[in-house]
């Protein structure tokens, strides 16, 4: 039987990758993740691997820069600007903002677009309110949900920290309507030390990180792939449907 596991508590997308997230009151649903989200990236130039992009865990001032998107651009959900941490507002692919990041990197950088979207694991990312209180108990840190870079932020009804692992396999439907958007499950979040950065100073705090570790075995939340587009809003019902 499907279960009511709670309301949509807040939604999150991040146009240009590592950099500062944008919080929304609706979003579309899409089959490449939330529209507008992180669709544009900084590409080290002289990286041949098979991970080129320039993330706040290599340059933690990444996450000090907050995309911006001005009412005569380009009429969709996709920045067209960039402010920097002192306040200077840069056209997101001009040469001054790539020559602002490559000297605070200190080598080449080149702004990216793609359309599918630039994902570490899969499109939609997932965590309840529980989990970011308890991680921020056990660091002795303020909850800040920002460190965990979601994009939809669960009012859990169990209120139970590390919920989400036991919906691996499980779809999540949002609303309560026939065709309402949905999402997989397919795999925990596995943390890296960005969820060590302030979201607002850019300075590292390895408990964070460190009490991921002891808790859950470094799992915070889930990823998912998206089954059905639709809109999403904060207030929807969240529904988990398990596989037979």
């Amino acid at each position: 039987m499907p279960i009511e596991i709670g309301q949509i508590e807040a939604i999150f997308r991040y146009p240009v990758k590592s950099m500062r997230g944008e919080p929304l009151e609706s979003a579309k649903l899409e089959w490449h993740g939330l529209d507008g989200d992180r669709r544009f990236a900084f590409r080290r130039k002289g990286e041949r691997g098979g991970c080129p992009w320039l993330t706040a865990s290599k340059l933690p001032d990444l996450i000090l820069f907050t995309p911006q998107r001005r009412e005569d651009g380009n009429g969709e959900a996709l920045p067209t600007h960039v402010r920097t941490p002192e306040g200077e507002e840069m056209p997101l692919f001009g040469e001054a903002l790539a020559a602002e990041v490559e000297r605070r990197y200190g080598a080449p950088v080149q702004m990216m677009q793609l359309n599918h979207g630039i994902f570490d694991e899969a499109s939609i990312s997932v965590i309840t309110s529980d989990t970011v209180r308890e991680l921020g108990r056990l660091a002795g840190r303020s909850a800040d949900v920002r460190r965990f870079r979601p994009n939809i932020v669960v009012r859990s009804t169990r209120a139970v920290p590390f919920e989400e692992d036991q919906w691996l396999g499980g779809v999540l439907t949002f609303g309560d309507t026939d065709d309402a958007p949905a999402v997989a499950v397919t795999m925990r979040d596995v943390r890296c030390a960005m969820v060590n950065l302030d979201p607002d100073a850019g300075s590292p705090a390895p408990e964070v990180l460190k009490a991921v570790v002891r808790a859950n075995q470094n799992n915070a939340g889930i990823y998912g792939v998206v089954t059905r587009i639709g809109r999403l809003a904060v207030g929807q019902t969240i529904v988990l449907h398990r596989q037979a």
